[in-house]
């Protein structure tokens, strides 16, 4: 899974051929990106080779048919079929994969981040992760609730819940408060107008709280919102520690909806550069056409 983990597994995965060009085993992907079955797998990198071939790309410099030795019972070895793949290569892969697969999912996220930090501006990178961001943190506030509502927090306390965390995090200060000491007009999302930085503290608050819930199996309301408030004063307290800006003190930043709207209209260049053109030959100028990372 490409997860920010299964991302750093995917680069750890990367191997050299002889020509200096970076590659990938099939072989290796297959689990990573949620395929039990070879001859499944096998059929998404099929699909993924032709569409190499429809961007303008030749598929031989990017997939290439191996061999892999692998463990059997009583320590034998067999050979399996297998390919090496070029970083265009497992980028179509994804593309091409079971997108029910959560795995898929990711990697597509992943390989999409990595093509437009390429592609885009400095300006244009930068909004990319904070929109990332701010989508997961999200996701993390509605995994939180559900947290709450296991440990015993009721519906009508879930505002009072959501302040505690706050609260630990910005010295003392409700949503509301930090609303008007940042000038933040009501009506506006709190998490809309964070910047990175203070997106990915509020997300690891609450990541840090939706755990700590379930490990010490807490059920009990008055206890599951001091738990926040107290995970909010320990993350604060790193914060600290480390030198960092307090999140009370960061500006407010660019309505996300305004960052949504700028990256709809930046228009990427998708054309392979030389190297990557190349792919597992290493630098070989491309015949012509496009592709997408």
């Amino acid at each position: 899974m490409l997860s920010p983990q299964g991302a750093q597994s995917f680069e750890a995965l990367k191997l050299t051929n002889e020509h200096g060009a970076e590659y990938w085993s099939a072989r290796d992907l297959q689990g990573m990106l949620g395929y039990g079955q070879w001859r499944r797998f096998e059929d998404a990198i099929k699909r993924a080779m032709t569409s190499c071939e429809t961007s303008g790309n030749n598929a031989d410099y990017h997939f290439a048919g191996a061999g892999k030795m692998i463990e059997v019972g009583k320590g034998g070895l067999r050979q399996v079929d297998d390919y090496h793949l070029s970083r265009f290569a497992c980028y179509l892969i994804a593309q091409n994969g079971d997108p029910r697969k959560p795995e898929i999912a990711h990697a597509q996220k992943y390989f999409a981040i990595q093509a437009r930090r390429q592609e885009l501006s400095d300006q244009a990178a930068a909004d990319l992760e904070r929109l990332e961001l701010r989508k997961q943190t999200s996701e993390e506030f509605k995994a939180l609730s559900g947290a709450a509502q296991d440990a015993g927090v009721q519906n009508k306390m879930f505002g009072v819940f959501h302040d505690a965390g706050y609260k630990g995090l910005y010295g003392g200060l409700s949503g509301a408060a930090i609303k008007a000491q940042k000038a933040i007009p009501e009506k506006d999302s709190l998490l809309d107008r964070m910047n990175a930085t203070e997106l990915a503290a509020n997300q690891f608050r609450m990541t840090q709280t939706r755990d700590k819930l379930a490990r010490e199996g807490i059920r009990n309301q008055a206890q599951a919102i001091q738990t926040h408030e107290q995970v909010g004063k320990e993350v604060r307290d790193a914060i600290k520690r480390i030198g960092g800006t307090l999140p009370e003190q960061i500006p407010p930043a660019e309505h996300i909806k305004e960052v949504a709207k700028r990256l709809k209209k930046a228009t990427p260049k998708l054309e392979l550069n030389e190297r990557e053109a190349g792919g597992l030959l290493g630098g070989v100028p491309k015949k012509s056409g496009k592709g997408a990372l």
